[in-house]
């Protein structure tokens, strides 16, 4: 799917994505991450399945300062257990379960807009699907 969004040319933005990755600015990421308007961190998640999801992940992600988190969950929707994400509550950080194409459009919109906002991307291990590029 490409994804076309007129933005500062240093700002990180989704320019793409597939079933088992997604383009940040061009350039193809394989594995589960964290995007914010800071930059790209390599998920503690990375190599698991949404089942494997703890509450220590979402703790990771409460350190950093953002006002909403949205939580891509592949090509299909997939909502975690409110035990797990109770550490983002608890630092006041709003929570959105989307698919992977939706994280990938509302989080250009919400970083566009200068929004302190995170990506948090579930890229499953033996995902499989077409390959759509920007």
């Amino acid at each position: 799917m490409k994804l076309h969004l007129n933005s500062d040319a240093g700002q990180l933005l989704f320019s793409g994505y597939g079933d088992d990755h997604v383009f940040i600015n061009g350039h193809r990421h394989e594995a589960s991450l964290l995007l914010t308007t800071r930059g790209i961190e390599v998920a503690p998640w990375a190599g698991l399945h949404f089942d494997a999801l703890t509450a220590a992940h979402f703790e990771w992600i409460a350190n950093r300062k953002l006002d909403i988190l949205l939580l891509g969950t592949g090509n299909r929707l997939r909502f975690p257990h409110p035990s797990l994400t109770q550490a983002l509550a608890e630092a006041r950080i709003g929570l959105e379960v989307m698919n992977l194409g939706a994280l990938c459009r509302t989080y250009n919109i919400l970083a566009a807009e200068g929004r302190s906002v995170g990506a948090a991307v579930l890229i499953e291990p033996n995902a499989q699907g077409a390959s759509l590029q920007a």
